[in-house]
């Protein structure tokens, strides 16, 4: 026993033809794999460590590398500051009260190294230094994309042709080639959906991927449909396109232009924004035509390149 150390009994927390698009119900079943790639550490000199000092660095519990204030319990073993809180402050290597003693000398130490980028098997071949390293990560531009499907709480991320084929294979997506689309959007009791997404449509153009939303929701009290694009890559590319997206009858005709936002920007933040077509519910059923008791709304889109 430490001393003056005392036992704890927490445990761990371990254009073309119209297609009819109804409410989507697809659900991927997928969980992805993740992997650990080795990181080389490098001094100030350029020297390359052994594997020793990344297990010295490496939170014991949550395996990632940690960053002042670093934490030890009296007998010497570190954590960092997320996983001291999710113990309850109790040493998951020895069981004692953490206190709130600081590694000083590995936090001077990790000054002293410069590192790669986690992403750098992603494309991004710059280093470092080891406290420069995590502030660059949340934004670099190789960092892996979240999956843009609406319809479901999925968790994989990767690069975009990964992400094109997982919504191919595990979403079921509709997969168009063009710059053009004359979609209809259907629901027999529209008056009964108050949030529900149709299906996502991923057009291949110019090169690129770009998604198509469609869904009912609430604003306020008011009950409303939405037709967005988002585009498959970072937002200074999304900024080199535009859209257009047009519904109308009977005389009437509702037009939206705008630029696609970058898949960066979650789907949930888009829809929050109201950055694309807004329908009123009854303006929607009154494009429908009919007796106004069935959703039939056309949307037809064109995408292009700014020069």
């Amino acid at each position: 026993m430490a001393p003056g150390g005392s036992a704890c009994k927490e445990v761990v927390e371990s254009l073309p033809t119209v297609v009819d698009y109804d409410v989507a119900t697809t659900k991927t079943e997928s969980n992805p794999t993740t992997t650990k790639s080795s990181v080389g550490f490098i001094g100030k000199h350029g020297v390359h460590s052994n594997n020793g000092v990344y297990e010295l660095l490496e939170c014991p519990l949550c395996r990632n590398l940690m960053h002042p204030p670093i934490h030890q319990c009296p007998n010497g073993h570190t954590l960092c500051l997320n996983c001291k809180i999710r113990v309850h402050n109790c040493c998951p290597s020895c069981w004692y009260d953490l206190g709130n003693i600081r590694c000083l000398a590995l936090e001077k130490f990790a000054e002293s190294l410069e590192l790669p980028c986690k992403y750098q098997n992603l494309g991004c071949h710059d280093i470092f230094p080891y406290y420069s390293k995590l502030k660059h990560e949340q934004h670099c531009r190789f960092r892996p994309y979240n999956c843009p499907y609406a319809g479901s709480d999925c968790s994989i991320t990767g690069d975009i042709p990964t992400l094109v084929a997982h919504l191919k294979d595990d979403h079921k997506v509709d997969m168009q080639d063009g710059c053009t689309f004359n979609h209809r959007y259907v629901k027999l009791n529209p008056h009964e959906v108050e949030n529900a997404t149709w299906m996502l449509t991923v057009f291949n153009c110019f090169g690129k991927q770009f998604c198509l939303h469609f869904e009912a929701f609430q604003i306020g009290v008011a009950h409303v449909y939405m037709a967005f694009l988002r585009f498959m890559g970072d937002d200074k590319e999304a900024k080199m396109f535009s859209y257009s997206l047009e519904v109308g009858a009977n005389g009437r005709k509702l037009i939206w232009q705008g630029i696609p936002r970058s898949i960066r920007d979650s789907h949930s933040k888009v829809r929050d924004s109201q950055d694309g077509l807004i329908i009123q519910r009854n303006l929607a059923l009154f494009f429908s035509g009919g007796d106004r008791q069935e959703l039939k709304l056309r949307v037809t889109g064109r995408i292009w390149k700014e020069e």
